[in-house]
């Protein structure tokens, strides 16, 4: 019986410590990520008043092959404005160790996206992400990027400065 308490205080410990993320979903990759096949997610019922600040989580097993990842991506508003970005993200260290936390072979980044973002326009807002990684010297992208299991988007509370 005391064995379950230290478990539910400790579970409860764990979850609460994470009280500023508002929005968390990833897609599931199967450690082969489409250059055509761009990750959605879509956002809905967010405080347009709360500053936000917003990151890209991508999973990585020791099949990726290279220390960086370019993303474009875009974040479409519900009047119709989008915002896009091409984006180059260091995912290992100069060793070759993965720059992600986790253990065992899987890690995972926290790549910082946009701080201080406010969703002033009530509606859905569609998150767009793609790869555009491909080998020095070529021109067109690697059809299919190795190694990338999960890819989403996190939202947290942007906290006040003090």
């Amino acid at each position: 019986m005391r064995s379950v308490f230290l478990l539910v205080v400790i579970c409860m410990g764990l979850f609460s410590c994470d009280s500023d993320q508002v929005y968390h979903r990833y897609e599931s990759l199967g450690g082969n990520w489409n250059i055509n096949e761009p990750v959605t997610l879509e956002i809905k019922d967010i405080d347009s008043v709360q500053p936000y600040n917003l990151y890209i989580t991508v999973r990585n097993d020791n099949r990726y092959p290279y220390s960086n990842l370019f993303l474009i991506t875009s974040l479409e508003f519900p009047q119709g404005h989008t915002l896009t970005d091409t984006l180059e993200y260091e995912m290992a260290a100069p060793d070759g160790r993965w720059l992600g936390e986790g253990f065992g072979d899987i890690k995972e980044s926290k790549l910082v996206y946009k701080r201080g973002e406010r969703f002033r326009e009530s509606g859905t807002y569609t998150f767009t992400v793609e790869h555009a990684v491909r080998k020095n010297g070529n021109i067109s992208g690697d059809q299919t990027l190795k190694g990338i299991t999960e890819v989403g988007l996190r939202i947290e509370k942007q906290l006040e400065k003090n």
